[in-house]
């Protein structure tokens, strides 16, 4: 439940300019389905998240914080892209130990997640918007330019949820083991 509360927590501190972003830093959403899906795993969760990202999203729009160039037909296709985030956070979950052996797993995992979450995302963007003459030619030069950043964003703030995690994991014993100094 913790970890849930705190993937919340990031996402609004991070999705759009709403009263509650911290506009210096990225957005944290792609990160934040996949670390609840090797994290927290239970299906409620998944929902909650999307329903959190549209309702912060359409409140931007009503503040007037954004316009409605993102939030057109092609939305929806956010519900796949974050599921395909949401799945392989599940499968590299099932198999995650807290050893370093495990980063190139992650990492491998990072990298496909993202990829298929942008072709997803970005393609259904490209393709449902209404604002571009949907081409593969003309879809191609955009995953250069816009996948590396998101794939570099979410692997960062996937790096410190589990670096925060391992740490908590050393202290946490250490410190319910610790004697209580009352004084009398």
């Amino acid at each position: 439940m913790i970890a849930a509360c705190v993937l919340a927590l990031l996402m609004i501190l991070t999705r759009g300019q709403h009263f509650a972003s911290v506009n210096a830093l990225p957005s944290a959403s792609w990160a934040v389905f996949f670390l609840a899906g090797a994290l927290v795993r239970t299906r409620w969760l998944f929902v909650f998240l999307f329903a959190l990202a549209s309702m912060l999203d359409l409140g931007s729009l009503a503040a007037g914080t954004i316009t409605d160039w993102c939030l057109s037909p092609a939305y929806w296709v956010l519900v796949p892209a974050y599921g395909t985030l949401w799945f392989a956070g599940r499968l590299y979950g099932r198999k995650h130990v807290f050893r370093w052996s495990t980063v190139p797993r992650l990492a491998i995992t990072l990298v496909v997640a993202a990829f298929a979450t942008y072709l997803i995302s970005g393609g259904g963007y490209y393709a449902f918007s209404g604002h571009y003459e949907p081409t593969f030619m003309g879809f191609l030069p955009r995953i250069a330019h816009y996948y590396p950043r998101s794939l570099g964003t979410m692997s960062g703030y996937v790096a410190v949820g589990f670096l925060v995690l391992s740490v908590v994991r050393v202290l946490a014993p250490r410190l319910s083991a610790a004697p209580s100094r009352v004084h009398s």
